[in-house]
């Protein structure tokens, strides 16, 4: 069940390039990976990411009339699953929950996922239930990300750097066949404010592409001796790829910095 009702502010969705956009966090999130052309998207339900699952239940019609598709899964580890369709298929996809409580229950899925590697572009983006307002323990999802090997970005709490990682969380993920896992801490999550929208995307490709041209590779099934291959491949392939091709970057004390390079150092390092 909903916990509010986002009915009004989903028809802020519709915006096109130039317009300004007004709003939450939560709803500017929607809107870039509307923007970035996403075929589906799914989650769970818990705070502080709660409404972002209101937002998508809500704006049905958006997502019917471009051609995504939205699941309401049973759990995180159902949610974290759906993104194996990116695996063999060039799609957009992305699902939600909040951590580090939500990452526990899906750690199996996302280990999986970033053992094999992605084709299309695959976001999880976690609400950090951590620090002041916290509902839980105080723990963080930093660890998860370098124990499964996968990129780990966190936005500052303003909607254009929101939609901005949003947009280049799914340019990193092709570019490294990596899951990228988007950090929405507390504050971000309800910030409101403003940026300038672009465009609607519909999917390059869609599910039903996918479903009436299957293909399998059994290379990226998670076991031996192909699950030895996959770690050769992260070091030898994935990381140098993204880095090679690096597209975003943020300024710490007047000095550009490719954010993916950041944390290929801070959140993914292995060696």
């Amino acid at each position: 069940m909903a916990e509010r009702s986002f009915a009004r502010e989903v028809q802020d969705l519709k915006l096109g390039a130039g317009e300004e956009f007004r709003g939450e966090g939560i709803l500017a999130i929607t809107k870039a990976l509307l923007q970035s052309g996403v075929s589906y998207v799914g989650g769970y339900q818990g705070a502080p990411i709660s409404h972002l699952m209101d937002v998508l239940a809500d704006a049905k019609d958006v997502l019917d009339e471009l051609g995504v598709h939205f699941e309401n899964s049973a759990s995180e580890a159902a949610a974290a699953a759906t993104l194996a369709a990116s695996v063999n298929y060039p799609i957009r996809g992305a699902v939600t929950f909040k951590s580090p409580v939500g990452i526990n229950v899906a750690s199996d899925a996302i280990a999986n996922l970033a053992s094999g590697g992605v084709t299309g572009g695959a976001l999880i983006i976690i609400g950090e239930d951590y620090g002041e307002g916290s509902s839980i323990m105080q723990e963080r999802s930093h660890p998860f990300a370098m124990k499964s090997q996968v990129w780990l970005l966190d936005p500052r709490p303003n909607l254009p750097s929101i939609v901005k990682a949003v947009e280049d969380s799914f340019e990193l993920s092709e570019a490294s066949h990596t899951p990228v896992m988007l950090e929405v801490r507390i504050r971000a999550c309800h910030v409101h404010g403003r940026f300038i929208a672009k465009d609607n995307k519909q999917p390059s490709f869609s599910l039903r592409q996918a479903l009436e041209n299957p293909r399998r590779d059994t290379e990226r099934v998670v076991l031996p001796p192909a699950s030895y291959l996959h770690e050769r491949e992260k070091v030898e392939q994935r990381w140098p790829s993204n880095l090679s091709r690096s597209t975003s970057s943020t300024s710490f004390s007047d000095r550009k910095m490719p954010m993916s390079a950041l944390w290929s150092r801070a959140g993914s390092t292995i060696r």
